[in-house]
């Protein structure tokens, strides 16, 4: 990928988002552009992939949303819930949905999913029912003939902190 649309609720004002535009067109990405953009909506996605040039039509996806909101499933309501499902499953259908729509045939729609859905996480049942729909979502777009790959990442390296390792909070430009 050479042109890149890297997108958060942030955008530009997003820690590290500036050094990793500089990484990424080190590694030959032509351009690189960050928009600050609530993909948990509909309309949201909609006027992200509005902003797509003609000439560079999506050509794939790298979904890697999440935000979390640890609790034990007593302690869990209705609210805590929705933000949880809004960042990782809402977003992710959005794009699915928009995509399809528009007859965009991408070749990549990678879903950063958690080992928290397939084998759960003490206090993270909303968070844990969310990477199951990411995997699920995988398997139905590749049920219907699209690209589809969802990722089960487990816990990364951690710093002495307890915090990943500094070169991993680069990774994303945030929630």
């Amino acid at each position: 990928m050479r042109s890149l649309v890297l997108a958060s609720r942030r955008g530009p004002d997003a820690a590290g988002a500036g050094e990793l535009v500089g990484e990424l067109k080190e590694l030959g990405a032509r351009a690189v552009k960050v928009v600050a953009c609530d993909v948990s909506t509909r309309a949201g996605v909609a006027a992200l992939l509005d902003e797509v040039p003609q000439d560079h039509p999506v050509s794939g996806v790298v979904h890697a949303a999440g935000v979390l909101d640890d609790g034990v499933i007593s302690a869990l309501t209705p609210a805590r819930v929705d933000v949880v499902l809004a960042a990782k499953t809402d977003s992710a259908w959005w794009l699915h949905e928009a995509l399809r729509e528009r007859g965009a045939e991408v070749g990549l729609f990678v879903l950063f999913s958690s080992l928290a859905g397939v084998i759960g996480s003490p206090g993270q049942g909303n968070y844990a029912a969310a990477n199951s729909f990411l995997d699920a979502l995988a398997e139905y777009r590749q049920a219907e003939g699209l690209a589809a790959t969802s990722i089960a990442w487990g816990r990364g390296p951690r710093g002495g902190d307890g915090r990943p390792a500094r070169r991993d909070r680069h990774r994303a430009l945030g929630s």
